[in-house]
């Protein structure tokens, strides 16, 4: 579940970039050919690349020779990838682009005129953003650093002020990051308007092979130890797995430190996609000096928008919920017909397929009203309230 949640999580934000992408740089084949256009995913091929080149570095150049080393190893990886990617998207950029190239502004009528310089640091800034805060996310989360400490040490005074000091520190922790997020949507729009906020969500997830594979180490680690724990191994097992699992729930923290980051910023460029296809098919007649937000209906359905990550946030939880009391009593139901399930070495087996159909059926049946609400939220709100109202929703 953790591997094929986070993995469809950024994978999404992945495809959504590129698409978002080849939308707004649309214009750009009139003027730069068809690989100008298809930059962005040349981007992305260059990042597979270079993630491939960079695992030799734990598995040939250094790899890990003891514990401590395994957080330090799976660090040195993202921050290798990023610092390659930067002379490798500036090669491909020279090399693929055109010397000049326009595009249109995504508001207003304006022609800007591109150069490879500029792609090539609306990706930079897009990569190094995602590093940052990536490599905060790990000073908020892991135990070498003094937040998690500083946390462990509230627990001795009663789980209120841990709480307390806990969520304070997550508040905090979101400072950095939002600042990096403003500071790379702005240069980007300011260098290649909302074609560069594109590009600087692909450069945020160009090392995405490297960013989900350590990502993924924590549920890996943890579930060795879970199968160490239930095959009865030796204890010294357990302690090297729980020591694997504690840096893998920090390399964790750090994929969704990516997923949350690379979200912002390409609901940005989808927004800007979607502008550009309301403008293309109104034949200028809408959105062409850009959503505005004062639009009395607009204004209403921006605060229905809000509201709907809630909603559906609600919805999952109290799935969630309701299928764990149905595994609860499932379980109950089995130890009180058969105790003898209950013994230090039963003789008789549990009725595992039980609990697995609830799991699953719990996870199609109770995902479609969240569903629905997603896919059709929009829809429904353009054919009864129009482009405005979805552009309010959206934003």
């Amino acid at each position: 579940g953790d591997v094929a949640g986070m993995g469809s999580d950024l994978f999404g934000s992945f495809a959504e970039s590129t698409c978002a992408a080849l939308v707004l740089g649309s214009s750009i084949g009139v003027s730069g050919g068809w690989d100008a256009m298809i930059f962005p995913i040349i981007v992305s091929s260059v990042g597979l690349l270079v993630c491939l080149l960079a695992s030799f570095i734990a598995t040939d150049i250094r790899p890990v020779k003891k514990e401590s080393q395994v957080e330090q190893a799976l660090k040195i990886q993202l921050v290798s990838t990023t610092i390659i990617m930067i002379p490798a998207i500036y090669f491909t950029a020279h090399w693929y682009l055109p010397a000049k190239f326009t595009l249109k502004a995504t508001v207003g009528s304006d022609i800007l005129t591109l150069h490879p310089w500029q792609a090539f640091a609306c990706v930079t800034m897009g990569a190094v953003g995602g590093l940052i805060i990536g490599l905060v996310t790990e000073y908020y989360t892991s135990h070498s650093y003094s937040p998690v400490r500083e946390v462990a040490n509230a627990c001795k005074t009663g789980a209120a002020t841990n709480m307390i000091y806990g969520i304070a520190l997550g508040y905090k922790s979101a400072i950095i990051p939002v600042l990096v997020l403003a500071m790379v949507v702005y240069n980007s729009f300011s260098l290649c308007d909302m074609y560069g906020v594109a590009l600087a969500a692909i450069g945020f997830l160009a090392n995405l092979a490297t960013g989900l594979t350590i990502d993924v180490y924590g549920p890996v680690c943890d579930n060795a130890g879970g199968i160490a724990e239930m095959a009865e191994l030796e204890p010294y097992v357990r302690e090297k797995t729980d020591a694997l699992d504690a840096a893998g729930n920090t390399t964790a923290a750090i994929g969704k430190g990516f997923a949350i980051g690379s979200a912002a910023l390409v609901s940005l460029a989808l927004f800007g996609a979607f502008v550009t296809r309301i403008r293309h098919a109104s034949d200028d007649a809408l959105f062409e000096h850009g959503v505005n937000m004062l639009d009395p209906l607009t204004f209403a359905f921006g605060i229905i928008g809000g509201m709907i990550p809630f909603a559906f946030a609600a919805l999952t939880m109290k799935s969630v919920g309701t299928a764990a009391m149905e595994m609860v009593m499932e379980v109950q139901r089995q130890f009180d017909e058969n105790p003898h399930l209950l013994d230090e070495n039963p003789t008789e087996r549990p009725d595992y397929d039980a609990c697995i159909a609830i799991s699953t059926n719990a996870s199609l049946k109770e995902m479609v009203l969240p569903g629905a609400m997603v896919i059709f939220t929009p829809l429904l709100t353009g054919i009864f309230f129009g482009v405005f109202a979805v552009s309010g929703l959206l934003v």
